[in-house]
């Protein structure tokens, strides 16, 4: 690992459509020059990061978070968790990221309930009786 990489895991405890980001720096040589992004990916390690990214950006010099990124919102619609890589900066040995900023719309997320659910390999007729339903199960076919 060297040490101007950096990892930051976001969970969102919903549904959320990613539109655009903000990245600031405090203007020099540990600024994050280079950022992947991965959709539902969480948890990774660095090695992990070393794989193609849903997205990647060329970052600029921000220290008043004027400079938005874009990403493709298709790529970015339902997203739980997502995983910022900073694999590059300017020059430092380390990386210092101020302020982190996402643009985009929350869905909270539903509350799934447990299913009990009965299933039956073989039906059997006696257990599906129907009024006046007539029983055929003691003829025989030829």
């Amino acid at each position: 690992k060297q040490w101007y990489q950096r990892r930051v895991a976001i969970t969102a405890g919903g549904s959320v459509k990613l539109k655009g980001f903000l990245v600031i720096g405090e203007g020099g040589e540990k600024d994050p020059r280079h950022l992947k992004v991965f959709k539902n990916a969480a948890p990774m390690t660095f090695d992990d990061a070393r794989r193609k990214a849903d997205q990647d950006f060329d970052l600029n010099h921000d220290t008043n978070g004027v400079v938005e990124y874009q990403t493709k919102v298709t790529r970015f619609n339902n997203c739980e968790s997502l995983t910022l890589y900073f694999d590059e900066n300017f020059g430092g040995e380390t990386t210092k990221i101020c302020y982190i900023g996402l643009k985009g719309d929350f869905t909270e997320g539903q509350k799934r309930g447990v299913v009990i659910c009965n299933y039956e390999s073989r039906p059997q007729l006696k257990d599906h009786k129907q009024p006046g339903a007539t029983d055929f199960s003691s003829h025989g076919v030829s």
